[in-house]
Order: structure tokens, then C-alpha cells, then sequence
């Protein structure tokens, strides 16, 4: 089992403006403490994942398993915003003693990578043999293998892009729309205002994480049915499930504002010269049936990083397939591993 680890940083300045002079962090690493030179793979978690990737991750990390947290030292750190983190609009505002909310700063990718870089030199890691991202955890891992070229020797690109398209920046904005229509969002005083409406969010997101064909092979309605109702029931369900784990619609908010933030090529030239500056041996990995990052972006984003390799994997099931072909994405990432 990954060990659960936090520390106190601080000042720490955001990059849209705001400073918190303490920020507490938490991280997961390989249950031991970390010996100079040893390899790290370290992973970036998904949007609404936790920093446990064996939790999300089970049929690639874990002792034993590709990503073995018994030969590698593994580390995921939980990032800024998430309800899982101990830094977002989640945490305790020390002023008030009550959460943060919607007077939290808002957060970038690149203040995202900030504390990752926080936590790697916080360890004594001088560099990260391999940075896995998938989804917005390949947001974080483009900016990071940018930001310090040096720290990263290689990287894995999952289900990922190097820029928000105006696509993803419609799906956010209906998100947060769904989210503010809930009219506890912005009365409530704890965590609970917005459930509803983050329930709504949620269900929009689901749909640009799947296929056509991925709904039609599972949500198949019987042929007697007056009305279809699976995919609604699946929709709403999911809705639910989120809600019941933990997170809250604050957190959400702001992490789509962080999504909406991506953009290697800011002050830096614009995005292929940003990309230009990559030192790491980068694959990078696409999902056929992502609709959220399809195939023709994330192939020419990989022809913009210098000698960066590229591979599709095939799933009906979109975006998520990054989750759910693990048989595919062992095949591509074992003889990476195997050469650290």
C-alpha cells in the first residue's frame, strides 16, 4: 500500500494573483522513504482522482504490478483544488476558521506544478525518471516537463493536450453554469451548497468522457421500452456517486477554472516553441474515441515535442479509456519501464 504523507510550504504566490503564506500539502509515495538515486516514477492524477493512484489505478500500481512500489519509488501528490487535497477552497481559511470557498485564489496548472516541484525537492528527488499524465494530469506533466526541462528525463503523455481548445473551455463553462444554477452554490455557508448542481456538472462531463458507441454497447435499452431510461439512470448515478465520495461543488468550480488555464505558450513564444523546449523522452498516448482530445491534436502536439513517439490505443469508451484498457496501456508503457 502507497503511504500517505502531507507538509506545510509557504509563501506560496499564485500566478493570477493571491499569496497564502502556508499552504499544506498531501502526497502518497512507495511505503518506504525515498534513497537518493533510486528510480521515480511519479504520476499525475486525473481531474476528480485522489493522490492514490493504486486506489484509481489498481491494474497498473501497486507492488508486484507494472508501476511496482517495491522497485520504484512511486509518488502522486494531490493537487491544488482538488477535495481531496489540503489546499483548495475545501481547506480551513485560518482568518476564519471555516472553509475557504469562493474566497480561494484562483489556480493555474502552472501553480499546480509549483507544489509538485514543492513536494519533489521537499523528498530530495533531483530528477523524476519517469512523469506518467493522464487527462489533466498530462496538462501538469506538458507544463512540468517545460517549466524545468532537467527535472524530467522522460515522460508519458496520456489522453492529453497541450492546450484547452474552445470544445473543453464549453464543457467547463456548462459545468460551472449547472453548478451556479443550484442556488445554494454561492448562499451556502459549508461545503454541502451546490450538490445539485455539481450533480448536473457531472453528468455533462461524463458525457465528453465517453463515445457514442461506448453509451449505445452499454446503456441499450430493451426493445419493449415506452421510454429510454438507462442512460439516464446511468447519468444521474453517477451524479450521485460523486456527491457520496466527497466532493464538493467548490473544489469542482475552481478545477475548471485550472483546465481552463492551460496554455504552455503563455509568455513563452506560443505553444510549439513552449513544446520545443522539452528535454524529456515523451510518449505520448492518445485514446481513439476521445472526443475530449482526439487523435489529430494530440498527434500534432507530438510531432511538436522533439523526438516524442507516438501510439493510439482503441476503446469504445472515449476519454475514459485511458481508465479502462489497462491491457493497452501496460503494453506501451512496460518496455518504457523496463528501461529506467
Amino acid at each position: 500500500m502507497m503511504e500517505r504523507h502531507q507538509f506545510s510550504a509557504g509563501p506560496f504566490g499564485f500566478e493570477s494573483g493571491g499569496r497564502l503564506e502556508n499552504i499544506d500539502i498531501l502526497y502518497y509515495t512507495s511505503p518506504r522513504p525515498y534513497s537518493s538515486g533510486e528510480k521515480v516514477i511519479w504520476i499525475n492524477h486525473a481531474l476528480t482522482a485522489n493522490a492514490d493512484p493504486e486506489d484509481w489505478w489498481p491494474e497498473l500500481v501497486g507492488e508486484g504490478k507494472l508501476i511496482d512500489t517495491s522497485r520504484y519509488f512511486v509518488v502522486c501528490v494531490a493537487s491544488l483544488c482538488s477535495s481531496y487535497s489540503l489546499c483548495g477552497p475545501s481547506s480551513i481559511n485560518p482568518a476564519t476558521g471555516k472553509p475557504w470557498m469562493l474566497d480561494f485564489p484562483k489556480v493555474t496548472i502552472r501553480d499546480m506544478v509549483a507544489v509538485e516541484d514543492l513536494v519533489r525537492k521537499h523528498i530530495g528527488i533531483k530528477s523524476i525518471d519517469l512523469l506518467i499524465g493522464p487527462s489533466i494530469g498530462g496538462f501538469r506533466a506538458i507544463e512540468w516537463c517545460i517549466t524545468d526541462p532537467l527535472a524530467i528525463r522522460r515522460s508519458a503523455l496520456i489522453a492529453t493536450e497541450s492546450r484547452t481548445t474552445p470544445y473543453m473551455t464549453a464543457f467547463n463553462e456548462s459545468q460551472r453554469m449547472a453548478i451556479e444554477a443550484d442556488p445554494t452554490f454561492f448562499k451556502a455557508e459549508n461545503l454541502e451548497g451546490g450538490a445539485e448542481g455539481l450533480k448536473c456538472a457531472r453528468s455533462i462531463a461524463l458525457i465528453s468522457y465517453r463515445s457514442y458507441s461506448g453509451y449505445n454497447s452499454t446503456q441499450a435499452e430493451d426493445e419493449d421500452a415506452v421510454f429510454a431510461g438507462k442512460a439516464s439512470s446511468y447519468q444521474r448515478y453517477q451524479g450521485e456517486k460523486l456527491v457520496k465520495r466527497g466532493f464538493d461543488a467548490y473544489s469542482y468550480w475552481y478545477l475548471t477554472y485550472a483546465l481552463d488555464s492551460m496554455n504552455p505558450g503563455r509568455g513563452r513564444g506560443g505553444v510549439d516553441a513552449a513544446l520545443g523546449r522539452i528535454k524529456a523522452e515523451c510518449t505520448v498516448i492518445a485514446v481513439a474515441s476521445d472526443r475530449m482530445f482526439p487523435t489529430s491534436s494530440v498527434r500534432k502536439m507530438a510531432e511538436s515535442i522533439p523526438g516524442a513517439v507516438y501510439h493510439e490505443i482503441q476503446s469504445e469508451f472515449g476519454h475514459d479509456g485511458f481508465l479502462l484498457e489497462s491491457g493497452q496501456l501496460c503494453a506501451i508503457l512496460e518496455p518504457i519501464i523496463k528501461t529506467l
